[in-house]
């Protein structure tokens, strides 16, 4: 049976002893929660927010435990943009394994990023949407949510050979990727490109 912190945080491991992804963990129960499952990463999907409490304590636990903390914002409703999507990859590259992924509810953000990631490492797009599944990550997408489950095999009928993580890196367009989900009649499963 999970422990109940791992199902009050929807905490799952993505590869065992590799990477594993998560609600926002309560800032007091932070240390400890990492601690306990060898976290040695921490990637935030909320962004750099320096203005808010949370992410000043969620950096600040991660400083003294000694845990490298990265920022790669992504929201789910609207088209990550090149800058964004190179952020996560960057992260993946940097962090040290163990790492956790997290957003809040670490229901679609969080599935997008698990499932890239599985995408880069073993390139299995059937493995990687498996990171969408309602059961068990809670993943029950509202209307402007539904493009996410779609990047995956967009970056696998786009990217030109030279692997995922080099095509977000270089190649990954939002507007392009906007065209292709408007052929495919998901014109409505988001609300915009993110600002650049």
């Amino acid at each position: 049976m999970r422990p109940l912190s791992s199902l009050l945080c929807n905490f799952h491991w993505i590869v065992p002893g590799e990477a594993a992804r998560s609600a926002q963990v309560h800032s007091a129960l932070l240390g400890p929660f990492l601690a306990k499952r060898g976290i040695r990463a921490l990637i935030n999907l909320r962004g750099r927010h320096p203005e808010f409490s949370w992410w000043r304590r969620e950096t600040g636990v991660c400083r003294r435990a000694g845990i490298a903390h990265f920022d790669a914002m992504l929201d789910s409703r609207q088209l990550p943009t090149a800058a964004m999507m190179g952020a996560l990859f960057q992260a993946f590259a940097q962090a040290p394994r163990p790492f956790l992924i997290k957003c809040s509810g670490g229901q679609d953000r969080t599935s997008l990023a698990a499932a890239l990631y599985l995408l880069a490492r073993n390139g299995s797009g059937a493995v990687a949407l498996r990171q969408f599944s309602p059961l068990p990550f809670l993943h029950f997408p509202k209307r402007r949510q539904r493009w996410l489950r779609h990047l995956p095999r967009y970056a696998e009928e786009s990217q030109s050979g030279a692997g995922v993580e080099q095509w977000a890196r270089s190649e990954y367009d939002p507007a392009a990727f906007a065209v292709w989900l408007q052929a495919q009649g998901l014109g409505h499963s988001y609300s915009r490109i993110y600002p650049s």
